[in-house]
């Protein structure tokens, strides 16, 4: 039985999280994006300390090799956030269906 993981990324803006999300879901490398706008992020790039407001994106999956392809494909940034997070244990229903919708 394949394995649920959440995946963490981080988009620039609401409607390019939006596009990416959706085509996340019709390729079926993700079962679900939830896309929560407002997060604020403090980073070190290039040796200089940044802040930019991003969009973040809560990805299930079973299908990470191709799901990151996705991300890389489709995504603006030169180094997106892409971060894999395994479940340990969830309601049966809600893993199955995730199994089933990135079959």
């Amino acid at each position: 039985m394949e394995n649920v993981m959440v995946v963490l990324c981080t988009f620039p803006d609401l409607d390019q999280a939006r596009q990416i999300g959706a085509a996340l879901v019709e390729r079926q490398v993700a079962a679900c994006v939830n896309i929560l706008p407002g997060a604020e992020s403090i980073y070190r790039w290039e040796g200089k300390v940044e802040r930019a407001g991003e969009v973040l994106s809560l990805i299930k999956t079973t299908r990470y090799p191709e799901l990151e392809a996705a991300i890389r494909e489709l995504h603006p940034y030169e180094v997106p956030e892409i971060i894999a997070l395994p479940l340990t244990t969830g309601l049966p229903a809600y893993l199955a269906w995730v199994r089933e919708s990135c079959a």
